[in-house]
């Protein structure tokens, strides 16, 4: 609660103003707004997704020869269920869109929606997803019952969806991906311990 009150003068109920309430009117309003001016950032705020993982295994993904991205996977104990990171560096310029029908089209073939949900989830994935340039990085974030998005380190956005957060990360890690040998580094612990 703000109080404006003279500089060395009491409250009303008799108390010296203190925790800065004796400073002048102006110093306290100009510390509000620019307390407020940062609120709207907060949405922006990053977190580190791979936060309490440990760093599994990465490795390339190549379409017809050509390097797209540079995957690394973090998980707990079992990399196969959350929570877990994957992160996504492109090596390529992709329109956000591109990337968002590319995986609609790797969920359809390991047949895990049916073509309402998969228009569904590419509608969202496609609203969702921006433009990448060499260099980009997207982490996706597999919790109970999401799938959590970051960009270049910032929050992209969630979808609260359980059946969409396990058809999303299967198209890298179910044994009947279409990149089996990137499925495979991906599951080798970074230690050794694979």
């Amino acid at each position: 609660m703000l109080r404006l009150v003279a500089p060395g003068a009491p409250l009303a109920d008799g108390q010296p103003a203190g925790n800065g309430q004796n400073r002048p009117a102006s110093a306290r309003r100009r510390a509000l707004l620019l307390g407020l001016a940062g609120a709207p950032f907060a949405a922006w705020a990053t977190t580190d997704p791979t936060a309490g993982l440990q760093r599994w295994g990465s490795g390339e993904f190549r379409r017809f020869g050509f390097l797209v991205y540079a995957a690394s996977l973090w998980a707990g104990e079992d990399p196969l269920r959350p929570p877990l990171a994957l992160q996504l560096t492109y090596k390529r310029n992709i329109a956000g869109a591109a990337i968002a029908e590319a995986s609609v089209k790797e969920i359809r073939q390991l047949g895990l929606a049916d073509e309402a949900t998969l228009a569904r989830w590419g509608g969202l994935m496609a609203g969702l997803f921006p433009d990448v340039r060499s260099g980009d990085a997207i982490i996706g974030e597999y919790r109970a019952g999401s799938a959590i998005f970051h960009f270049n380190g910032r929050l992209l956005g969630r979808i609260e969806e359980a059946a969409f957060a396990r058809a999303f990360f299967a198209i890298w890690l179910d044994a009947r991906t279409s990149a089996p040998d990137l499925r495979a580094a991906l599951l080798q612990r970074s230690d050794g311990r694979g």
